[in-house]
């Protein structure tokens, strides 16, 4: 699929990783209606999201699963940076996905002193996230980084999961690149295109935005 394929509007937009730049960007286009479960951590392998997606987020985040991991991130509050407070980085080693800004440092305190809480938002996202996906009846998935296997792997596992119409953008960085070129990977309902690998980059963002919107 070409940029101007996937261009229209949408019941829902929703970000998958691979870190929470497409959620930023979604929020910033006012195209982000709900907060997802992948809105704010790292997935460098778009092969464990989508094995994540076939099995409905089971396991995910899981305690027996998770392991502390040095190093400190802003603490954020659905991406509202808490003023002062780091977080803890902390992995899922079953799906090898990382959170990186749920777990606050808290002086003398155990990083598994927040997790009740945080599991329980974490499943109320969960919950919603595959209620819309599954539901609605147009759906655009945006991911950051991801290979052409990984495209198809995610886009069969997909159709298997969304009952109506669906489109992936996949933004694909590259290093010294200057402007956003087409990729032509002939993949149904994928639309690919190489990027600057400026993750944050306003303007690449908003020249792949422009034209897509979220239904009211």
């Amino acid at each position: 699929m070409k940029l101007q394929d996937i261009k229209g509007s949408y019941d829902v937009i929703v970000s998958l990783g691979s870190a929470c730049n497409p959620a930023v960007q979604l929020r910033r286009h006012n195209l982000r209606t709900f907060s997802g479960p992948l809105d704010w951590t790292v997935s460098l392998s778009l092969s464990n999201v989508s094995r994540l997606l076939k099995n409905k987020f089971k396991g995910f985040m899981e305690l027996e699963n998770m392991c502390l991991i040095e190093g400190a991130f802003d603490a954020l509050d659905d991406g509202i940076v808490l003023e002062g407070v780091k977080s803890h980085l902390v992995k899922d080693t079953h799906y090898d996905i990382l959170s990186v800004h749920d777990f606050p440092i808290i002086p003398n305190q155990d990083w598994t002193a927040t997790y009740p809480s945080y599991k329980e938002k974490l499943n109320y996202r969960i919950e919603r996230f595959l209620e819309k996906i599954i539901f609605s009846q147009s759906v655009l998935f945006v991911r950051w980084a991801a290979s052409y296997d990984q495209a198809v792997e995610l886009e069969s596992v997909l159709s298997d999961i969304v009952k109506g119409q669906f489109n992936i953008l996949i933004l694909y960085p590259v290093d010294g690149l200057e402007e956003v070129i087409e990729m032509e990977w002939g993949i149904d309902r994928v639309c690919s295109l190489k990027v600057p690998n400026i993750p944050f980059d306003n303007s690449t963002w908003d020249y792949v935005l422009q034209g897509i919107t979220i239904n009211n």
